[in-house]
């Protein structure tokens, strides 16, 4: 069963935020409120929010300090905010000040009052941006190799680990099964090899996505893998950033290679 999305709104007033947590609940959205900005990065760093609702909290200019906050951390930068600013007849008491509007990066920007109803195609639009997630398959035949990169891609909020493969007969099956977004493929396997697995996922009317992997970064294994179908190339031994880059790379249908082998 997937995770609820988590919205956190931001907000001192009592009335627009039990307005706000009514609807998105009945929604089955997993809501949290702060009243302030010590609770508000409390909240993010807890709960690692999908979205955030970012209202007024006194004193002023405390929800642009959290704006700036969000998009200063690398593991919150890219979280959508929807700001909501005082009523123009409050903004000189508890609004945004112009210098901070011009520094504003947010999805949305809305002045109260504001019909929760009105916000709602919205933020089901941000949400469904924010939560879907790349699909992986890991086909490698040794199990430590497999845990090692599930590991590494259950950090990633916008990757999703569905299945695993220990050769490429059996990862056939499962791009069949599953319908990967990407597949990470080992070279060299019992059974049938990796390249010869990816030359028959490159023959089928809709290919799927090949990242190779292997311990032998040398021309001719780079060479073989693009010959036969596969997007990308990386090394075990880079099997960290470069991975997580190669795999969003060719999700979006770019080839990619590390930057050491180009």
């Amino acid at each position: 069963m997937e995770a609820r999305a988590r919205i956190l709104i931001v907000d001192d007033e009592p009335d627009f935020t039990a307005n706000m947590r009514v609807l998105l609940t009945s929604k089955d959205y997993e809501v949290t409120i702060a009243v302030n900005a010590p609770q508000a990065r409390e909240a993010v760093l807890a709960e690692r929010p999908h979205l955030v609702i970012l209202g007024i909290v006194m004193p002023k200019g405390e929800s642009f300090g959290l704006h700036q906050w969000l998009r200063r951390t690398p593991q919150f930068c890219d979280t959508p905010i929807i700001v909501i600013d005082a009523p123009v007849e409050k903004q000189l008491l508890k609004g945004w000040i112009r210098a901070e509007g011009m520094q504003l990066d947010a999805d949305d920007y809305v002045v109260k009052p504001v019909d929760p109803v009105a916000l709602l195609p919205w933020i089901d639009k941000l949400l469904d941006r924010a939560t879907r997630r790349i699909k992986v398959l890991i086909v490698d035949d040794h199990a430590i190799i497999r845990e090692g990169i599930r590991a590494l891609l259950t950090l990633q909020k916008d990757l999703q680990v569905i299945g695993e493969a220990v050769n490429g007969e059996e990862a056939l099956e499962k791009v069949e099964q599953l319908a990967p977004d990407v597949v990470l493929m080992d070279v060299v396997m019992p059974v049938m090899g990796g390249l010869e697995a990816t030359r028959r996922l490159s023959t089928r009317p809709e290919p799927a996505r090949v990242l190779m992997l292997s311990q032998y970064d040398d021309e001719e294994n780079v060479l073989a893998s693009s010959q036969v179908g596969a997007m990308g190339f990386v090394p075990k031994k880079n099997a960290g950033a470069d991975l997580l880059n190669g795999i969003r790379c060719i999700n979006r249908g770019q080839r990619f290679e590390p930057f050491g082998m180009r």
